[in-house]
């Protein structure tokens, strides 16, 4: 066996690789306790079966609206347990941007056998309906970054949900939680909507304080990292760095960085020095908008990730060069440079790189220098590699 593998599953730092993912549920929340407080007061009369309750969650990437939306549905979950069936259902609207692809979404989160075609997006909503009434449940229906949604559906579907009860015996059918990183998503809607939804009825996440960071860094270190291996000076300077955007998902990088680089040098204990300033990058995209990219768009962006979260930027000659070993690395057969180059283009309109000409370094050639400005490089990296090893 080749000696390089003997680091695999050594772990002398690291134990646990979940807490480090954006999609980790923590018990609680760090720095969140008033945000949970309006949530809990929003949703006050939930317990009551004839009632429905609508929020909206907005705040800038990496302020913990997603994570907030979970926590507080898991728990009220819980709170209402043998008071109230309560089923949350979570729909990404930027993977599920259309009014119908949502609704087949929560379809299926009620009856995995629900069929794909066939039906209208009226009658889906009715056979929603009919499953919450004939199983006597609550639907909790989360729709992040519900801004997709409103520009790509015109808000219809908001509104059909918002109106599902009306003129019925039943009432109280779906509450709703919208979440979205656009501060100007109320104006989005009609008065219609916005007066069902509820001026009050707004929670604004602002970005987090270098304190804040520390304690989330310092959450995840203590379910993920053997004890002691993080130092909290290591702890503070992530959260020092992290506060220049108020990004928790920059902390988490970082840290995930300094971790892996204490490991590759075979130490277990992680050092403020392991924790790279260079790495930090302002964040303004989620991370989930690579989900609906092709397969070569997501290897030719691995590549460029892996090359990024070490150096500032990446030549395109080396980009491709990084993009055949990520496909021979994974035992599929590369697309032409061509192809390749259009990949390139495609990232870059969705604003996942950026380009710039440059001189070579060799001849009187141009070249492309690509960098990731608007999102972090090894949080994307994470996330293609996940997708990948679930085949």
């Amino acid at each position: 066996m080749a000696g390089y593998l003997d680091r695999i599953g050594a772990g002398k730092v690291l134990l646990d690789k979940a807490p480090l993912s954006y999609d980790w549920v923590p018990p609680s929340l760090i720095g969140r306790d008033e945000e949970l407080g309006e949530m809990a007061g929003i949703f006050s009369q939930i317990e009551n079966h004839e009632t429905s309750c609508q929020a909206v969650v907005m705040g800038p990437v990496g302020s913990g609206k997603t994570v907030l939306t979970r926590r507080f549905a898991e728990d009220i979950q819980r709170h209402l347990e043998g008071r109230r069936k309560t089923v949350i259902t979570h729909v990404n609207c930027r993977n599920h941007p259309t009014g119908p692809q949502v609704l087949q979404q929560i379809a299926l989160s009620l009856d995995e056998r629900h069929p794909e075609r066939g039906f209208s997006p009226g009658e889906i909503i009715q056979s929603i309906r009919r499953n919450l009434i004939t199983h006597d449940s609550h639907l909790l229906l989360i729709l992040d970054e519900a801004d997709i949604l409103v520009n790509r559906d015109q808000s219809d579907l908001i509104y059909k949900l918002l109106r599902i009860d009306e003129g019925k015996e039943n009432q109280g059918t779906i509450s709703m939680i919208l979440v979205s990183q656009n501060l100007s998503l109320m104006k989005l809607f009609e008065p219609a909507i916005i007066s069902r939804l509820g001026q009050s009825n707004i929670v604004e996440m602002q970005p987090y304080n270098a304190e804040t960071l520390t304690g989330i860094a310092s959450q995840r270190v203590e379910v993920a990292c053997r004890t002691g291996s993080v130092a909290d000076e290591t702890l503070a300077k992530i959260g020092q760095f992290a506060a220049e955007s108020g990004d928790a998902r920059m902390a988490i990088e970082l840290l995930e960085a300094a971790i892996r680089r204490t490991e590759k040098d075979g130490r277990g204990e992680v050092l403020p020095d392991d924790v790279r300033p260079s790495t930090l990058r302002k964040a303004s995209l989620e991370p989930s908008s690579v989900d609906n990219l092709s397969q070569h768009q997501k290897l030719s962006l691995l590549g460029i990730c892996r090359r990024l979260k070490k150096a500032e930027y990446v030549s395109s000659g080396d980009a491709h060069k990084l993009y055949l070993l990520v496909c021979e690395e994974y035992e599929v057969k590369p697309r032409s440079y061509t192809t390749f180059w259009k990949h390139l283009k495609t990232l870059e309109t969705e604003g996942l790189i950026e380009t710039r000409a440059a001189n070579t370094n060799v001849g009187r050639g141009r070249t492309q220098h690509i960098t990731m400005n608007n999102t972090a490089p090894a949080t994307i990296e994470s996330r293609i590699e996940r997708e990948f090893l679930r085949g």
